[in-house]
């Protein structure tokens, strides 16, 4: 069994990362800290866990009962708990915060998108979980980058639920407001933006082109989806080819020649993408969960390849029907 724990325990993302651990065939879940919560029980905060667990937080970080730790916390504070203490060198980390996303000198994680960098994560103990945001739109976009077809700007309009914004309450995410409502917030400057040309100029060394990403509200909890659109000569056979070849050992992705909508991949580890050819412009729709793919599945599945098991193990999650 590979033993477990987390650091940050009480918010959504931590909550989904739970659910997902303690009904994973080859984990036990050792503890999850915090320390605002210590010695409450995990469903005082995680309501949908009652009856799956009587465990409880902790305030204590027992690094040598456990084989991997993840990280759960507000970005920037996982890189100063790192700076401050030492953990044991056989720990393997996965950070689901935004802190070692960015290639710098100095940092050993390995950005943990494993439809790009399946090898490498299997032979790495730090692991940087993508953002959510990044994660739906590199998926749209990493064949084309593959194949060396982005030579013009990408226009990409995205819209997320308000669990993207956390837990903790804001003007723009309080029921009352964001409720049939949507709102455009960090329009063309979003900080996923670096990680989204970072992976894609990974593939195509001469992308430079812009990436013109509008971000939207959307008054719904949870899921992304996306549409983007760039110039493409090609036919639209020809591009739905290219995808199914690119993802053909992805089991998570699923590129379908009908439209797709967002119940398709909620509560899910799954993308869904689908082509559709405009003219001179590829038109690429993607959705994926935001706190599934977008973050605690996907932190699973890297989990999985780090140690060695079927990719899909503990992540065979379903959508619902309806």
């Amino acid at each position: 069994m590979i033993k477990t724990g987390i650091i940050g325990g009480a918010g959504y993302t931590a909550g989904e990362l739970i659910r997902i651990l303690l009904n994973h065939p080859k984990v036990e879940l050792v503890f999850v800290n915090s320390t605002s919560n210590a010695g409450n029980k995990l469903t005082d905060v995680h309501g949908g866990l009652l009856g799956e667990t009587d465990m409880s937080f902790t305030d204590q970080l027992p690094y040598n009962e456990i084989d991997v730790l993840f990280f759960c916390t507000a970005h920037g504070d996982t890189k100063k708990f790192l700076d401050v203490n030492k953990v044991p060198d056989h720990l393997k980390i996965i950070d689901l915060s935004t802190d070692y996303r960015h290639k710098a000198e100095g940092n050993k994680f390995i950005y943990g998108l494993p439809e790009l960098n399946k090898e490498d994560i299997r032979k790495s103990s730090y692991i940087a979980n993508p953002g959510c945001f990044a994660t739906a739109i590199q998926l749209g976009l990493l064949p084309l980058a593959k194949a060396g077809l982005l030579n013009s700007e990408i226009h990409v309009n995205a819209i997320t639920g308000s669990t993207g914004a956390g837990v903790k309450p804001s003007a723009t995410s309080h029921f009352s407001w964001r409720e049939n409502n949507i709102s455009v917030y960090k329009a063309f400057e979003h900080q996923h933006l670096t990680e989204i040309r970072q992976s894609l100029v990974q593939l195509q060394k001469s992308f430079e082109k812009d990436i013109n990403f509008i971000p939207v509200r959307g008054n719904f909890t949870r899921g992304i989806f996306v549409s983007s659109y760039t110039d493409y000569s090609g036919s639209l056979a020809d591009a739905e080819k290219l995808y199914k070849e690119y993802y053909d050992d992805s089991p998570f992705v699923v590129v379908t020649e009908s439209n797709i909508d967002m119940k398709q991949v909620v509560n899910t580890n799954k993308c869904v993408l689908h082509l559709e050819k405009h003219g001179s412009k590829l038109l690429i729709l993607s959705c994926i969960d935001n706190l599934v793919k977008g973050a605690s599945g996907q932190a699973v599945h890297n989990m999985n390849l780090i140690f060695g098991l079927e990719e899909t193990e503990g992540l065979r999650l379903k959508a619902s029907a309806f």
